[in-house]
């Protein structure tokens, strides 16, 4: 009887995808964290400050994301000036608000979308003149027994 070796011994090639190149993203994805929105603000555009782009946004409840609270971003780019301890690439900074905000937000947008489809809807449906309709609803008679 030939000898075997024992089973922990053997060693087997583990079947793994071959990696794939991928172009980099633009901005990483900080990992997410409960209850909260992220998105990257706009401080500067080719070198020139947008302080009314931030102020504006910092009054709507976003507010800069500490490059301690996200280590595995803070090697990409770490703030300076304005924000010191907060994560900017490209003259974009990284920011956070509770997600009730981002709610109330999309929905007071939703809100306004709809009044003015409304409106629109209403002042374009004035003009409607029964002699040459704008809109002709096209609805088909079925009748059964003997034409005329």
């Amino acid at each position: 009887m030939a000898e075997r070796n024992p089973r922990e011994l053997d060693t087997r090639a583990k079947a793994e995808r071959p990696k794939q190149w991928m172009p980099p993203t633009a901005l990483p994805d900080p990992n997410p964290e409960e209850g909260y929105s992220f998105r990257w603000i706009r401080v500067s555009t080719l070198g020139t400050n947008d302080p009314g782009n931030v102020s504006a946004k910092l009054r709507e409840g976003w507010e800069p994301v500490k490059a301690s609270e996200h280590p595995e971003i803070q090697l990409m780019g770490v703030g300076s000036g304005r924000f010191p301890d907060s994560i900017e690439i490209g003259g974009l900074l990284l920011c956070k608000t509770p997600k009730e905000f981002t709610e109330q937000r999309n929905s007071y947008y939703q809100r306004q979308a709809d009044g003015q489809m409304a409106s629109v809807d209403n002042n374009f449906m004035r003009e409607n003149d029964p002699r040459m309709p704008l809109f002709k609803e096209l609805r088909s008679e079925v009748s059964f027994g003997r034409g005329l």
